[in-house]
């Protein structure tokens, strides 16, 4: 039910307002609150109190706002991810004892990727993935496995989406299709330098039993690995082991 002059409901800025928090800004003033949310300033300044007030966003001294513990905990009481995660976590950690770099979870939302879980070592290479952040799907080996592994028309509604994807790669002779293609003959994704310069993306999808990928398993390690050989084979038996735990996804 529509009750403001732009015609959006109060449950529709409710969702911008929430939406406004990503993983560059933890924080926001109401102002950048209110632009973020393309909501009227003193409609931000309203809700946000009455979020505040329920515990799902957080106000500091500064009048600053975040989101709040209440949130997270909903977020955590029923949440596909967390069963996805719970069921990932020892295989996770069985990659990280091998690669000792970053390991990483994902799934394809919103034509973007959004990362579940994340593993990381002391003193391993940079790697720009964050927690409940998101990356773009073709400019990351999750992505792209994510992609690989998904039916035609989903490949080709992200094309028709995002015509920039060919042409970031390689504008003179990338198949982008092809290259997907390619993909799923060796079973997995692997991009040098495409986000940090200096690293390998690697990755593999986590499939039903319809071969469709519900998630990617990857890691982040330093061009040139010593164990890259190794690196594969772990993570294909990791993927295999996270989707038995998950068994058949529901119909």
């Amino acid at each position: 039910m529509a009750n403001s002059p732009s015609g959006d409901s109060v449950l529709d800025r409710l969702v911008r307002v929430l939406g406004a928090f990503d993983g560059t800004r933890s924080s926001l003033s109401i102002a950048t609150l209110a632009r973020r949310a393309d909501v009227p300033l003193a409609t931000a300044y309203r809700l946000a109190a009455d979020l505040v007030r329920h515990g799902l966003l957080s106000k500091d001294e500064a009048g600053m706002v975040r989101p709040g513990l209440r949130l997270w905990e909903l977020a955590n009481r029923a949440s596909p991810a967390v069963d996805l995660r719970q069921a990932a976590i020892p295989f996770m950690e069985d990659v990280q004892s091998v690669v000792r770099q970053h390991t990483q979870l994902a799934v394809l939302r919103d034509d973007e990727v959004l990362v579940i879980e994340r593993l990381s070592s002391r003193g391993s290479v940079v790697n720009q993935a964050q927690i409940a952040g998101r990356m773009p799907v073709h400019r990351t080996s999750l992505g792209m496995v994510l992609l690989a592994y998904s039916p035609n028309h989903v490949q080709e509604s992200y094309l028709t989406r995002h015509p920039e994807a060919v042409a970031s790669v390689d504008a003179v002779s990338f198949d982008f299709r092809r290259h997907l293609a390619q993909i799923r003959l060796r079973g997995y994704a692997a991009f040098d330098g495409r986000v940090d310069a200096g690293t390998t993306g690697i990755a593999v999808p986590v499939l039903d039993l319809h071969g469709t990928a519900q998630a990617a398993l990857g890691v982040v390690v330093p061009l040139g690995f010593e164990n890259s050989q190794s690196v594969v084979p772990a993570l294909m038996t990791a993927a295999r082991g996270i989707a038995r735990t998950l068994g058949p996804a529901p119909a």
